[in-house]
């Protein structure tokens, strides 16, 4: 089954899909192995990962093509991509789509949010009017090669100009045909409820550990109505906060010792990372040499 295919299904299926953005390949390649169904590549870990930076649209195009195409080719699960807002107008929507799909991504979102954006979850953040999101939705629609790449429309609206409006946006990118509908940063149980019950197609959630919506469980967020959710930033806080206990423990005494029972140690490290596979190709096309 195509990853587009495979995406599309996990999306309509009746148990939501979780979803979590990995910070690098090396963390969609154990997300795989734990078992994960689909992850993310997304603008907040890849600005932390290979920037250093916050989350505010320094990320080129082709520096997050790049990102999801590495991701894509460490697993075989779906990869969704973030397109933040196209990156320009419909003309740059169109190459952001079709730059995506040549990487091998499942799936893409775009937002309606004025660039430079921001993470959802900033404040200050500010919307383009709708009609020009409508527009780009319907050219990322027409510009995807495979029908079953799925793409998502973001609205941001809620913290400009409110619920009503944030509702009506998501409908209006629904009906300009966006298979995923995703409405940032809801304040509230409540207004959870009522993106769920009123916007029509799949719904998608964000979990951010810290952020302005309610931290509720998978299944919580699918009673409510969510098809999906991404764990958005886990991944990132935990590799952050592991690595800064690591290097203190380093500068204070020299040795990493103290850390051997929260390590992946060499054999197992290899074993996941492939080496045996690698080294068994070795041997069978050496053997052809002599």
């Amino acid at each position: 089954m195509k990853k587009t295919t495979l995406l599309r299904n996990l999306i309509l299926d009746p148990e939501i899909l979780v979803i979590p953005v990995v910070h690098d390949p090396l963390c969609a390649k154990i997300a795989e192995q734990a078992g994960i169904r689909a992850i993310f590549s997304a603008g907040y870990a890849n600005s932390a990962a290979y920037l250093g930076k916050p989350d505010v649209s320094l990320m080129t195009l082709s520096e997050m093509v790049d990102c999801a195409s590495r991701i894509v080719d460490a697993v075989t699960i779906p990869v969704f991509a973030d397109g933040d807002t196209g990156h320009g107008n419909v003309t740059n929507v169109i190459r952001t789509v079709e730059l995506y799909e040549k990487a091998g991504v499942a799936g893409i979102f775009i937002e309606d949010q004025v660039f430079p954006k921001r993470c959802g979850h900033m404040e200050e953040k500010q919307v383009i009017p709708a009609r020009e999101m409508v527009a780009k939705v319907r050219a990322a629609v027409d510009a995807k090669k495979d029908p079953d790449l799925v793409i998502m429309a973001r609205t941001d609206a809620i913290a400009v100009h409110g619920i009503d409006e944030a509702i009506h946006r998501a409908n209006l990118y629904h009906d300009a045909g966006a298979d995923l509908m995703f409405v940032e940063a809801p304040r509230s149980i409540d207004q959870m409820r009522r993106i769920c019950s009123e916007v029509e197609g799949p719904t998608f959630a964000n979990n951010l550990p810290g952020g302005k919506s309610p931290f509720l469980t998978a299944r919580e967020l699918q009673d409510i109505g969510y098809a999906v959710v991404a764990d958005a930033t886990s991944c990132t806080y935990v590799i952050a906060k592991a690595v800064g206990e690591l290097f203190a423990e380093l500068a204070r005494t020299g040795s990493s010792a103290a850390f051997n029972d929260r390590m992946t140690l060499f054999d197992e490290f290899n074993r996941l990372v492939g080496l045996p596979e690698i080294r068994e190709k070795e041997r069978y096309y050496s053997s052809f040499c002599r």
